[in-house]
């Protein structure tokens, strides 16, 4: 991994190819009172042994447009081994036999759940299965009474994922910058993924 310094006051001038957003991170420390509300032919459920191509079809249709690309430049060997990690357990939502939403829960340390992954598609921006996505996933996870749960967003995600977290309960406690390559210039994403993200060329 190469490294170079960063300012922590002013401007720093990323090297060719490289990308950088601010990722907030936020944490729950107790359950939230309501229960998940329901909505007709909408269910919530844990995936047993989930297949990659079957997570990268919904990875890919939630988060391309906001440049997800942490699954996407995992090999399937990889994948596999994360996906069926003890310690990985993948909800999904699906209505009228289509998912809409994924949240991936990583219980990796002990005493806290970490939402790696949460999201829904397009088509379902706004019409309140994100909020039934997130109760139910709070609510499997709180099932162990672990310390806390965590996630993180970025500015590259939705720009209503800030206050969505913070409205279902979660509060932020650390900032961090993100530096990594483009997707889109190593060919994990296409060259048209999150084009309010300006592409600067291939330049290696």
């Amino acid at each position: 991994m190469s490294t170079f310094p960063v300012l922590l006051d002013g401007y720093t001038e990323l090297p060719p190819g490289k990308i950088a957003n601010v990722v907030t991170f936020l944490e729950m420390t107790s359950p939230p009172s309501a229960s998940p509300k329901e909505m007709p032919g909408l269910t919530v459920v844990h995936v047993d042994h989930p297949q990659p191509n079957w997570y990268r079809d919904l990875y890919q249709r939630i988060g391309e447009q906001w440049l997800w690309f942490s699954r996407a430049i995992m090999s399937d060997k990889d994948l596999a081994a994360l996906l069926h990690k003890p310690a990985t357990h993948v909800l999904v939502a699906r209505k009228g036999g289509a998912d809409m939403g994924l949240a991936e829960l990583d219980y990796s340390v002990p005493g806290e759940v970490e939402i790696a992954m949460f999201g829904v598609v397009p088509e379902a921006v706004g019409t309140g299965i994100a909020y039934i996505l997130m109760a139910s996933a709070l609510a499997y996870a709180f099932k162990e009474k672990p310390r806390r749960v965590w996630l993180h967003t970025c500015t590259f995600d939705h720009p209503r994922a800030l206050g969505f977290y913070r409205r279902n309960g979660f509060s932020p406690y650390k900032f961090a910058i993100e530096v990594s390559d483009d997707p889109r210039n190593t060919g994990h994403l296409p060259k048209t993924a999150a084009p309010q993200v300006p592409l600067l060329g291939d330049r290696q």
